[in-house]
């Protein structure tokens, strides 16, 4: 095996072959002749992805790997790290787009004489598209030994983006990376960047130049180019032209760097049409790369509760114009350091901790950011927006001052907490991002003046206070603490509605509950397993993925609630196809043991199949869906089917059996299956209407709206 070559892991196998890891697992102990690890750990070893492609073709297994499969694996087991892996990539895209014909020639020599020519064509094109060399540029140019590695990854990078777009493929690989490791990075979810780059107004003709100061992956700098198609269109004269990024993770900042350059089209630094890309590594706070910047629009999801964060050494920074932060008022130093950065008028839209708003070591500077008229809007978003997950976490709206002849005299407070929640159901894959996007847009819209304020169902509970209100000794500025509550309901009308339906609801599960079984001896019946029944051709079984494609995403949430398709696709999807869900298909969480199954129908066919989700097709002239999903949910079977990886039970749905009986004996009990699945529907109903009238009248008679009588 030649040195550096690519590792893949059991997971990875798994993947290429379309198996599970028990599979993977079966064949190391079974076949004498299977690779031996090349590196990792005892418990969880690598093998080499070229002997592993070459015995899966030997057994049968495998008749081609899928390129943009061959592609991740190679990024994903690259010897110097998928990070590295990514940089060249991106830097070999970049030349792909500046000259086609260049890279042509460059990849018609052995893999050795490649490396050492690509070395100088990437220095060239570096510096075309980003500047000279040095001065904190975050994209250097890798030398020879570097790319020698990497070379079979950025031909079939290449390949993969004449496909598509070069900045679809480092979408595409990017996106898989962040969603293979997603503790690994600080990540802004793309609708809330695209809601933040909204609230900053990027789309208009007035903000040309965008900074983010902690621009981690650039999913904020990438929000405010718009949608990807308007970076090369007719609608690309109303977006930023500079885009100016820090971060202080070279290996980060150099990806941010390449895909905001990739984004807007690879032009040349120096295109009439280009946009200026200029994204340095460093700490902001410690060592700020952009001095003398006055940037239009400000956007950033600053570290949060740092303690070493340069107090200090900052003590007499100028850009403490508000106060100087307290050691645990990390986010006011980038709120001051943000608003530092700004023109006069300019706007910042920073995501905050819900702390930050209410800390009592921080009320003097919030105090002056309303006093001076600075701080303009909180907005309280619900718990999962972003992570961490747990928390609902707060926007903060901040313009310079400079531009109006007084202070504003009001702050806006909006809380989205609640009629999100209602909404979706709580958590961050059922969150209605849409709603949620208007309901903020149009509260910070009518305190503009843009628009009246309307009373759609989506709008949030908003307020404007006087600045004069909240500057007592707390200076208090979570909106929970200002706004009443939203109310669970309508008010009496609609609570006499939800008791309507639950009665209809109690009495539909009265005439749906199930008779008294009659007691008869346990059938004996001979048994087949879903493993059999998929390579005979009876059964088709897919994985599904992070959600790509552009339609909702069934969820594991969707599958355990009952609910339609909530989720929404993942961003970087790029070439991979998404697993759509058809009529007839059951579809069963991986994780958590078979308690639920889901038969999809006509209202959720064509969704994309959600991550943690398996889906298993059947012949119909073979195979009732309905008997499938009823066996799959006894207790014996799906034990027996569970194994146990850490303290979660992950389900090999290869091990699950049926009966063997005729389809029309499988269609009688399929009938029962169906009868009892339309029982739980109710009593899930029931309990969620039960929840909501209760709800419903503590609030009614805890705000007045509802009476003893």
């Amino acid at each position: 095996m030649p040195e550096n070559a690519t590792e893949v892991t059991a997971a990875g196998i798994a993947r290429l072959a379309g198996v599970g890891r028990a599979a993977v697992s079966n064949w190391r102990r079974r076949h004498a002749d299977f690779p031996q690890p090349v590196g990792g750990t005892e418990t969880s070893p690598s093998f080499a992805l070229s002997e592993v492609e070459r015995w899966l073709r030997d057994q049968g297994k495998l008749v081609e790997v899928p390129l943009r499969e061959r592609v991740w694996q190679q990024l994903a087991g690259h010897p110097a790290g998928p990070v590295t892996a990514l940089i060249h990539t991106g830097c070999a895209l970049l030349l792909v787009n500046r000259s086609p014909a260049a890279w042509r020639e460059i990849t018609g020599v052995s893999d050795e004489r490649m490396a050492g020519v690509l070395s100088l064509a990437l220095a060239e094109t570096l510096a075309d598209r980003f500047g000279p060399a040095g001065n904190g540029r975050a994209v250097r140019a890798p030398d020879r030994a570097e790319l020698l590695p990497s070379v079979p990854l950025l031909r079939g990078a290449a390949e993969l983006a004449a496909g598509t777009t070069a900045g679809e493929t480092y979408e595409f690989l990017l996106g898989r990376q962040l969603d293979a490791n997603p503790r690994q990075y600080t990540l802004t979810p793309p609708g809330l960047a695209e809601l933040m780059a909204e609230l900053a107004g990027t789309g208009g003709p007035g903000v040309r130049t965008v900074l983010d100061p902690a621009a981690g992956t650039g999913a904020l700098l990438t929000a405010a180019l718009g949608p990807a198609g308007a970076s090369g269109g007719p609608a690309a004269t109303s977006r930023p032209t500079a885009l100016h990024g820090q971060e202080s993770d070279p290996g980060l900042a150099a990806v941010t760097a390449l895909r905001l350059a990739l984004r807007t089209g690879g032009t040349p630094r120096t295109a009439p049409a280009g946009r200026t890309v200029d994204v340095r590594t460093g700490d902001t706070l410690r060592t700020d790369a952009f001095p003398h910047l006055a940037a239009d629009a400000v956007l950033c999801h600053p570290p949060f509760n740092e303690r070493n964060w340069g107090h200090d050494e900052l003590a007499y920074d100028p850009r403490w114009e508000y106060g100087f932060p307290a050691r645990t008022e990390s986010e006011l130093a980038w709120v001051q350091h943000a608003l530092a950065r700004l023109r006069d008028g300019g706007t910042a839209v920073l995501l905050m901790p819900p702390a930050a708003a209410s800390r009592r070591s921080g009320r003097r500077i919030r105090a002056d950011l309303l006093r001076r008229g600075a701080l303009r809007a909180v907005i309280a978003l619900p718990a999962g927006a972003a992570p961490p997950y747990g928390i609902p976490l707060h926007l903060w709206v901040l313009r310079r001052p400079g531009t109006e002849p007084r202070p504003n005299p009001e702050l806006l407070l909006v809380d989205t907490a609640e009629p999100a929640e209602q909404t979706t159901g709580g958590g961050r894959d059922r969150l209605d991002l849409t709603a949620l996007r208007h309901a903020v847009l149009d509260a910070w819209h009518a305190y503009e003046g843009q628009r009246p304020q309307p009373t759609a169902p989506h709008s949030a509970a908003a307020r404007t206070v006087p600045v004069i209100e909240l500057l007592d000794d707390d200076v208090d500025l979570a909106p929970a603490r200002h706004l009443p509550s939203p109310a669970a309901t309508g008010g009496p009308a609609e609570l006499a509605g939800v008791r309507e339906r639950l009665t209809r609801t109690l009495g539909l599960a009265t005439t749906l509950t199930p008779a008294p079984p009659a007691a008869t001896a346990p059938a004996h019946r001979p048994l087949t397993t879903l493993g059999e029944l998929a390579r005979a051709g009876a059964l088709q079984l897919r994985h599904g993925g992070a959600g790509t494609g552009t339609g909702p995403v069934l969820t594991e949430h969707d599958v355990l609630g009952g609910t339609p398709p909530s989720g929404a696709p993942a961003a970087g999807g790029g070439p991979e196809e998404p697993v759509l869900v058809a009529a007839g298909d059951v579809v069963v969480p991986v994780l958590g043991g078979v308690t639920v199954v889901r038969v999809v129908d006509e209202a959720t066919a064509g969704a994309a199949l959600g991550r943690n989700l398996q889906l298993l097709r059947p012949d119909p002239a073979v195979l009732d869906p309905w008997f499938l999903a009823g066996f799959l949910r006894g207790t014996t079977n799906n034990r027996q089917a569970s194994s146990h990886a850490s303290t979660a039970t992950r389900l090999d749905a290869r091990r699950l059996q049926l009966p063997r009986l005729p389809l029309a004996e499988q269609r009688r009990y399929g009938e029962r299956f169906r009868a009892l699945a339309a029982f739980e529907d109710a009593l899930r109903l029931a309990g969620r209407l039960g929840g909501q009238l209760v709800q419903g009248l503590y609030d009614g008679l805890t705000d007045g709206t509802v009476t003893p009588e």
